[in-house]
């Protein structure tokens, strides 16, 4: 042990999470007055509402990959530096989400989000919806819910990842590329941290996550 290297990393990572708070509501504050600026373009009705999907192939059944199901609220990696810069960074969940009407609470280091479930049919599908969201974003996005879809993909499975939202910042056809990138990402973390906890709990001769996502 070196002296004076003690706390060296966990001071180096404070740092770095304390820099990125910072950036990140700096980045807010700016898109809270670019609100202001795109109310001088119209709203387009076609605009209301969003989604976007994002799927992973995994060389595990339905049923191993049900039991693995994550929110991005429960996903143990840090978030890649794209999502803390444009999300509060997620700390824990409460509830459960196997039972239909439950409500999942989900804390971030700034904020929090509600989710209730609305459907649940294993080991294909669990749907919920955004009752609450006090993220900060309200002004650029609210979050409306999404879906869970798994089906058999030859010897493996597909997982399908499904989030619908509302996005304020205009003109829509400047930002909704921006969001949809985000989201992808965001969808991205979630089956990696999947099929991480796939590898760690079923040992197998060949990858858990396929090479590259489904289209």
């Amino acid at each position: 042990m070196i002296p004076g290297k003690v706390h060296e990393e966990p001071l180096v990572e404070s740092a770095v999470l304390n820099t990125t708070a910072l950036a990140r509501r700096l980045l807010w504050s700016l898109a809270g007055w670019y609100c202001l600026v795109g109310r001088l373009f119209p709203k387009s009705a076609a605009s209301a509402s969003d989604a976007v999907t994002t799927a992973q192939r995994f060389n595990a059944s339905p049923e191993a990959v049900w039991l693995r199901i994550a929110l991005y609220e429960e996903v143990r990696t840090n978030p890649p530096f794209l999502l803390r810069l444009f999300l509060p960074c997620p700390a824990h969940t409460a509830g459960d989400k196997t039972r239909v009407g439950a409500s999942i609470r989900c804390e971030y280091d700034e904020g929090y989000l509600v989710k209730r479930i609305t459907l649940v049919e294993p080991p294909h599908l669990m749907e919920f919806e955004v009752g609450e969201q006090r993220l900060g974003i309200e002004t650029c996005i609210t979050t409306l819910g999404g879906c869970y879809q798994i089906r058999a993909c030859g010897d493996g499975s597909e997982a399908e990842l499904v989030t619908n939202y509302r996005g304020h910042l205009r003109p829509r056809f400047l930002w909704r590329p921006v969001e949809r990138y985000v989201a992808r990402q965001l969808h991205l973390h979630i089956l990696h941290g999947m099929g991480a906890t796939l590898a760690r709990t079923q040992p197998s001769p060949h990858r858990v996550v396929a090479d590259c996502p489904a289209p």
